[in-house]
């Protein structure tokens, strides 16, 4: 019974009391209402407002009227509010019991502040090793794998019901004595999908004997397409196009394409070296008509005196102007063939071809092959060359669905494999395989097998030599219906999860999340 709310400050009081006539004794369950004393017992609740509530609850301590009973006297607890020792009401237990399975410890505190609730990691962690574990049942169809505690170190290994898609365990190792123990302390198991490790074929046979070995085709397909990247990888130099017999043809247009200017027909009019050239000659002659001599123009206008002699010949600064910077020779001349091919085979980067012509003996600047550079992207615009395709992408090519490929990745795949025979017998033994993966056809597997050894295909003779150590694990697998594909999600998962915890010694933790957090408990 609530008889008054009281602001204090940031917190809401709430007095209350309890109002039933009779208790219980939780030990022999005899209902008593001697009364022995009263006491107030202080209880955390859900905030309201974002203002934390404290629950001051004044509650009774009850005889217990059965005379053998151990408990001589006992405390009174409100049914959905109280629990024995608890300092926090039950609702309120339950929502900080949702944050620790959620985000355990530094993060769950955090978000306890935020809720008004705020409670240490510490305090998080320990609500998670009370709560019960979870029940779990025996599965018909196990899907096992392994996941990194610590990439490259530490390995754990999870359970998974592959008809429900639940966890059923979380082991701390992945050897084959933890797995097979587990097996032998679970019998019913009936199938057990897993990868092509030894250990976990081996504990399967150690454990659970009768058992049926499913080789994951999630596994199967990647280390196919692991064996299709090394002769890949064999072939790489020829992933590109052949060089185009058309940059030969361009380099000869280039060379007999005139880039300069045609020459004036006239004298020039403008410009600064024409206005320098005619104000020079009528100083020249104004001084000769006043009978100076060469010698003295020259020093007096700050000139060459051969420069004077030639302004001093002529009547006409126009006779001057005509041709002057026509047929001159350049110091590119000599490179221009090279910087021609060059640039048909698609280098069209200024900076670059400056660098190569210099080792090649250019003396020149760096303007002068800019300049040219110019002219060539202007009067023969580039198209650059397509990039040569990777080992990455001419893997995904060979081991995709042809109708996920877009129409350019399909022709490009079309040239590479019209170029190297033994690409596209590797492409013809890959879409096999799908097929038989696909349609379940696991029984042609022993033909394929033989195909492929007929070939010259080292990679994938590899690949068939593991599956022949697992032979019937893989039948299996291409045949039946089950896959622990399942499995890679709660891995996922466990990552988000393990990046909350900190080292090895919250293994156990980490497990209880794991398995809380599947059966929706957060």
């Amino acid at each position: 019974m609530i008889e008054n709310v009281v602001p204090d400050g940031e917190l809401v009081a709430v007095r209350a009391r309890a109002a039933a006539e009779r208790a219980v004794c939780p030990a022999c369950g005899t209902r008593s209402s001697r009364v022995h004393s009263r006491y107030v017992r202080r209880l955390a609740d859900s905030a309201v407002s974002g203002r934390p509530v404290l629950i001051e609850l004044q509650v009774r301590r009850f005889r217990c009227g059965q005379r053998s009973c151990r408990q001589a006297t006992f405390a009174e607890q409100v049914d959905g509010l109280t629990v024995r020792h608890g300092r926090r009401s039950t609702g309120l237990q339950r929502v900080l019991e949702r944050v620790a399975v959620m985000l355990a410890g530094r993060p769950g505190a955090r978000l306890s502040q935020a809720l008004a609730a705020g409670v240490s990691r510490s305090t998080l962690l320990r609500l998670i090793r009370r709560l019960p574990e979870p029940e779990t049942s025996t599965p018909r169809v196990l899907g096992v794998d392994d996941f990194a505690l610590r990439k490259g170190h530490n390995y754990g290994t999870i359970l998974i019901d592959i008809e429900t898609h639940q966890p059923i365990d979380v082991l701390p190792d992945r050897t084959t004595s933890t797995v097979a123990r587990w097996l032998a302390e679970h019998p019913g198991v009936e199938v057990i999908c897993r990868d092509r490790s030894t250990a976990y074929a081996e504990a399967g046979r150690l454990g659970a004997p009768n058992a049926i070995h499913v080789a994951d085709r999630w596994h199967i397909w990647p280390n196919l397409a692991e064996a299709v990247e090394k002769t890949v990888v064999q072939h790489r130099a020829l992933l590109r196009e052949p060089h185009d017999p058309s940059t030969a043809r361009v380099a000869g247009d280039m060379e007999n394409a005139n880039l300069e200017p045609p020459p004036p027909t006239g004298p020039r009019t403008t410009g600064r070296l024409s206005d320098r050239v005619r104000e020079q000659h009528v100083a020249v002659h104004a001084l000769l008509d006043q009978g100076v001599g060469l010698r003295t123009i020259a020093r007096q206008l700050g000139l060459a005196r051969n420069t004077v002699r030639r302004y001093a010949h002529v009547t006409s600064a126009d006779e001057l102007l005509v041709g002057r910077w026509t047929g001159r020779t350049s110091i590119l001349d000599p490179y221009k063939p090279y910087l021609h091919q060059r640039w048909a085979d698609g280098c069209t980067v200024a900076r670059r071809l400056f660098e190569e012509v210099r080792e090649r003996g250019y003396t020149g600047g760096e303007s002068v092959v800019k300049k040219y550079v110019a002219k060539l992207r202007e009067n023969f615009p580039h198209d650059p060359p397509r990039k040569a395709p990777s080992v990455r992408d001419v893997t995904s090519w060979l081991t995709r669905h042809p109708d996920r490929l877009t129409d350019d990745q399909a022709l490009q795949l079309k040239a590479i494999l019209t170029r190297r025979p033994a690409l596209d017998r590797t492409s013809h033994h890959v879409r096999a395989f799908a097929e038989l993966m696909n349609d379940r056809q696991g029984e042609h597997l022993d033909q394929w097998i033989t195909s492929v050894q007929a070939d010259d295909l080292p990679a994938l003779h590899t690949f068939v030599t593991g599956l022949s150590q697992d032979l019937d694990a893989v039948v299996a697998g291409l045949s039946l219906r089950y896959s622990s594909g399942a499995v890679e999600g709660h891995n996922n998962k466990i990552k988000m999860l393990k990046r909350q915890m900190f080292g090895r010694a919250n293994f156990d933790l980490l497990r209880k999340r794991v398995l809380l957090t599947a059966r929706g408990r957060s």
